[in-house]
């Protein structure tokens, strides 16, 4: 993600100075122009905007914590992953060495920087984005502020991750609990499809009913969906499969009915949760 990011401010032509933790990862960049820095605070030095983009908070730190003075007077806008609580942290440790920050995520694959596709979300002061909002356009897509709490784009990401990677185990469950009937994860797959064109009419309509505070269950309640997943789990368990998300699912439901909303509507669960 780093290099698609480099790429893209190169290709806007922007002038960019790297710097990565393994040598040679960079090696393309400067093929294409990038000034490649010996050192983090060579590349930190080289522009008033300095970006970063690694696995977690913890090397975020790791990086940019030896070379405050260096970064005093900058923008630093972190475009890594990791929780709402440490997006804040960091744009405390931030205000205190007299360092401009903006917080972000990116809520599409590496493929996507540069293209109308892209989404960037950002958090943290309004006049800090504003002043490089130009400069970040060459990331393409989507470019949204989300306010001035430091933490809030990393909520949204963690939120859409969490949609995303409960869906996907869904799916993979799916394939190992259907490769026990000797059925191919090809056969299989045209009819998990039309579970994604149910899910973008989900999306909205609970998003909907969950902000109303109302969980009509005309179409479909908690019981009905109860029952669907215990059949689940009755059939993974009989082929030996590991059940926990299924499991965890239909537990959260089952404290629904217990609590007396069996006939409410599925997105009641979200209370249950």
């Amino acid at each position: 993600m780093g290099r698609a990011l480099a790429g893209a401010l190169l290709s806007a032509g922007h002038r960019v100075t790297v710097w990565n933790r393994s040598p040679g990862r960079a090696d393309d960049l400067v093929g294409r122009g990038a000034v490649l820095a010996a050192t983090v605070e060579e590349a930190v030095a080289a522009s008033p905007l300095v970006i970063v983009c690694v696995i977690d908070y913890s090397a975020v730190h790791a990086i940019v914590r030896p070379v405050a003075e260096t970064l005093r007077g900058r923008t630093l806008v972190n475009l890594t992953a990791d929780s709402p609580d440490r997006a804040r942290e960091a744009a405390a440790w931030a205000a205190a060495h007299g360092i401009g920050y903006l917080d972000g995520s990116i809520l599409t694959p590496a493929v996507s920087i540069g293209t109308d596709g892209a989404v960037v979300i950002y958090s943290g002061p309004e006049e800090e984005f504003a002043a490089h909002r130009a400069t970040l356009a060459a990331f393409g897509g989507r470019a949204d502020h989300l306010g001035t709490d430091p933490g809030r784009a990393a909520a949204f990401d963690v939120a859409v991750l969490d949609f995303c990677w409960t869906a996907v185990s869904g799916y993979l469950h799916a394939l190992a609990l259907a490769r026990t009937e000797n059925i191919r994860a090809a056969e299989l797959a045209p009819y998990a499809l039309g579970i994604g064109d149910l899910l973008t009419h989900m999306v909205p309509l609970f998003a909907e009913q969950v902000d109303a505070g109302e969980h009509p269950g005309d179409q479909s309640t908690v019981v009905s969906l109860a029952a669907g997943m215990e059949h689940v789990v009755e059939a993974s368990e009989a082929r030996g499969l590991d059940t926990g998300v299924i499991g965890a699912a239909l537990a959260t439901a089952r404290r629904a009915i217990a609590a007396g909303q069996g006939r409410d509507g599925i997105s009641r669960l979200v209370d249950a949760v």
